[in-house]
This record gives C-alpha cells, structure tokens and sequence, in this order.
C-alpha cells in the first residue's frame, strides 16, 4: 500500500506536514486520522489504523497539527481552536484534489477535535474516536500544578510525554470556549466510540459522556487493557481492525454510486440477428456491434466468439487496472497494450496466457510491480475466484 508525502497550509498559513496512504488500487472512500495531544501523524495507532483503512480500500491522510511532528508554527499558539482549524484545512486540501473524505478518526485530543469539526464539514459521514475526552479542558490535567503559574505569569514550561514544550494561557483559555457537549448532540454522524477502561489518561467516564450525548447511529467498543497511548501492537491492531471493519457499514453514499455505475456499465444484452446460425448483436455500455461464431464451426465469422469476448474483458481490465496505478504512483507508464489468448487445457480446464506491453521511463522495480498489479484486476480475481451465476426466465420479454 503506497504512502506519499501529502502536505498542506493550515490555517493560520503555515505548511503542515502530512502522508497519505492509497489503497493499491482505486479507493472507495477516503479519511482523516487526527493524532492524539503532542504526538504525530508516525505514532503507532495512526500508523496502523490508516494501513488497516487502505487494506479495505479507504485512503487515507494523516498530518502533524501546528508545531508538531515535521509541521511549521508554534505548538499551542492558537489553542484547540486551531486544532479544528487544521483538521478542517486538511478536510479542504483532499476535497480540491477530488479526495473528499467521509470519515474522521481521531485519537485522544485529535478524538475531540474531530467531534468538533465534523459537523461542519458536509463529506464526512462517520465519526470514530478513540480515547477521547469528553470535555476538552480535561487536557489541563496533563499540566498538574503548573496551571496556576500559566494562567498567573501568561506561560510555563510544560513536560509533556518526555518533551518540554511551551504552554501559554491563551491556551487554557480558548479550550474553555469549547462546548463539546453540545457539539456531540448536534453531530448528525455515525458515531464510534473506543475506549480502555483501564486508560489511565482519559477515564472511562468520557466515553459514557460522550455517547450519553450522542444520537444513534453510535456504537461502543471496550478495548480491554489497552493503554492510552495503544502502544501494545496488539491493541493498536485490534482498534485498527474494528475502525475498519465498521466504517465500510457508513460509507453508503460511495457504496451505492460505485454500484450504480457499475450496473450502468456492466449489464449486457444479446439478441440474434437472423443472419447464420450465431450472429448476435450485442448491446453494453451504449455500444452495439457483432459476436459470431467462425465458419468452421458454423458461423459466418462476423465478430468475435464468447471466449474472444471473455478474454477482451481480461485484457482491458488490465489495461485500465494498470493505467489508474501507475497514475495514482505518478509513473511514466505511457500506451500500454495487452494481449490475451484462451485455451483448453488438460480435462477441458481454460488457460488464459496474457502478454503485457509497458513503454515509457520505467524502471525495473516499477514493471515488475505493474506485472503483480496486473493480476489483481477485478476480471482477473472473478475468473480466478469463481461468481455465482442466477438464471431466470423472463416470460414478459423485458
């Protein structure tokens, strides 16, 4: 699954650092993973979450908030606030790539911060939080005794997870502005709510708020002995696995559009012409032209047989399956031709030999993994993995 360096302006005009994670082929759904306070877009749950997303076809961007990671801008400058702000910039810089997202996955802080924006943002469909607080001054609690001094001298010196950073008290005053609760009444989203009882961070309580407060469709799920941070590979994979197993149930908008085109494009019809005893007109896609049968065996050759047919549909799923990879990789593939012949092998069984031509500036690496790509294209695994087949009779003639 192909990872590229995807960064944007924030808010405030400073360049954030981000990755996006693409599905090896086309996505079906895209999605933003916020990560928790004063982590990055590299810790362990963001990682693993977004190659379990791709894994199931939903790309996914996962970028540093302001003064984090490799982002410009000072950390905490602009409060809570400006955490919304950039996950909202983020929401914008996929949409003008024709990326818009329809899920938001966000961890501790970053769980908070996309309740908030969701409900501004018309794409998203579905909401996941994981370690969340319900309220987001719980954050001061990582401060201790420091917040007087931050709110009496302006600001301190915070340890923070092993690293010192600067806290102001424009921080502390912009997240009591944040009224999450009422945010989370409003959201109108699927909503997914993990949470560790035993997280010694952001306790229990805050899952039981923030579903309290939310409307249905929502969903609870227990992670156990999970720490905060998920750093347990275990843990992180398990959260990994439920995001994406439940966000495909919320993502019907991309379901059922990919659907329509598909029955749009896919759905064939045949009649006999009249002419010899195989002729055929066939009709798909708005296209009409002649499928035969040769003369030896009957036919007056005026198009190609149902095996010609079914080895064009591998041949030109490859061709389109190869030609949407390497754009997405941004590879020199240039023209590209396939060649695709049937056989009958031992006991009757096809064999279906596939030459592929690739021009352009490739080099080694990148044809071979076109060649493996190949073999993932969608005729290729029905052919390989079997359909079912219904047969009905229409008595109307429809």
């Amino acid at each position: 699954m192909p990872t590229r360096s995807f960064d944007f302006t924030g808010a405030a005009g400073q360049r954030l650092a981000a990755r996006l994670d693409t599905p090896d082929l086309p996505a079906r759904a895209w999605a933003v993973f916020a990560h928790c306070f004063t982590c990055s877009k590299n810790s362990l749950a963001a990682t693993r979450v977004a190659r379990a997303l791709t894994a199931r076809g939903i790309g996914v961007l996962r970028f540093d908030f302001t003064g984090l990671g490799g982002s410009e801008g000072e950390f905490g400058a602009g409060g809570f606030s400006a955490d919304v702000a950039d996950l909202q910039a983020a929401v914008a810089h996929m949409r003008e790539h024709d990326m818009a997202p329809a899920l938001l996955v966000g961890h501790s802080l970053g769980g908070a911060a996309v309740l908030a924006a969701a409900g501004s943002l018309p794409s998203v469909r579905a909401v996941a939080v994981i370690g969340a607080p319900f309220d987001v001054m719980h954050v001061t609690g990582q401060f201790g005794a420091q917040v007087p001094e931050i709110l009496e001298r302006g600001e301190a010196r915070v340890d923070l997870g092993g690293r010192p950073f600067t806290v102001r008290r424009q921080f502390i005053e912009d997240l009591r502005t944040h009224d999450q609760g009422a945010r989370i009444a409003a959201l109108d989203r699927a909503l997914l709510v993990l949470h560790s009882p035993r997280d010694a961070t952001v306790g229990i309580d805050n899952a039981a708020a923030i579903f309290q407060a939310a409307r249905h469709p929502k969903s609870f799920v227990s992670l156990d002995t999970a720490d905060h941070l998920l750093t347990v590979q275990e843990d992180a994979g398990y959260v990994a696995d439920v995001v994406a197993a439940w966000a495909g149930r919320y993502l019907p908008e991309l379901a059922e559009a990919a659907g329509a085109d598909a029955q749009a494009s896919e759905r064939a019809e045949v009649a006999e012409t009249g002419a010899g005893r195989f002729q055929l007109v066939v009709d798909t896609a708005g296209a009409h032209f002649l499928a035969d049968e040769p003369p030896g065996v009957g036919g007056l050759g005026s198009g190609p047989n149902p095996f010609g047919l079914l080895s064009s549909a591998l041949a030109a799923c490859t061709a389109m399956t190869l030609r949407m990879y390497a754009e997405r990789k941004g590879w020199p593939l240039g023209r590209t031709r396939v060649a695709v012949a049937h056989h009958r092998g031992e006991g009757g069984r096809s064999r279906f030999e596939r030459d592929i031509v690739l021009s352009g500036a490739l080099d080694a690496e990148q044809r071979a993994r076109l060649v493996e790509i190949a073999e993932r294209c969608p005729v290729h695994r029905t052919l390989t993995e079997g359909a079912d087949i219904v047969t009905r009779e229409d008595a109307g003639g429809s």
